[in-house]
């Protein structure tokens, strides 16, 4: 194989690698799941921010917490908890209108809620039932109402 073979193979073997990456768009539920991973992490960081970030402009929860409201319950927990944790249990994703089409859509989790003084055992532990619902803006997920029960 001569230099110009050798070129023209490694031209197209690069354009073929090129082309995949093109077809290889994340998926409506990875952006989904990647929303709730930094929503998660937020609040493991006890980033307030984060949290406030996540939800959307008309976020409703239980007895009619608002998004600032919401943003509040975050804070005064994290100032009561200095080390807090939450592991999520398998999502189940319901899409609105269709999986083809998300606009909308609905996940329920368990959820393990940690908190403590930071020593190596949590004081706290409770596990809850997890109802959210989400609404796309863009690319962008943003949680749109929860509740939850122990």
């Amino acid at each position: 194989m001569g230099f110009a073979d050798s070129f023209r193979f490694a031209s197209l073997a690069f354009f073929f690698a090129l082309s995949l990456g093109a077809c290889t768009r994340t998926t409506p539920e990875q952006h989904l799941r990647d929303a709730l991973g930094r929503f998660q992490a937020g609040i493991e960081s006890r980033d307030a921010g984060a949290v406030k970030k996540t939800l959307a402009d008309d976020f409703i929860g239980p007895g009619g917490l608002d998004r600032t409201s919401a943003v509040r319950l975050a804070q005064m927990t994290f100032m009561q908890h200095p080390d807090i944790g939450a592991t999520l249990g398998p999502l189940q994703i319901r899409w609105f209108p269709s999986a083809a089409n998300p606009d909308h859509a609905a996940v329920e989790f368990s959820a393990v809620l940690t908190g403590g003084s930071g020593a190596m055992l949590p004081d706290q532990a409770q596990v809850y039932q997890v109802k959210t619902g989400w609404r796309r803006e863009g690319d962008t997920w943003r949680l749109t109402s929860a509740t939850w029960t122990p």
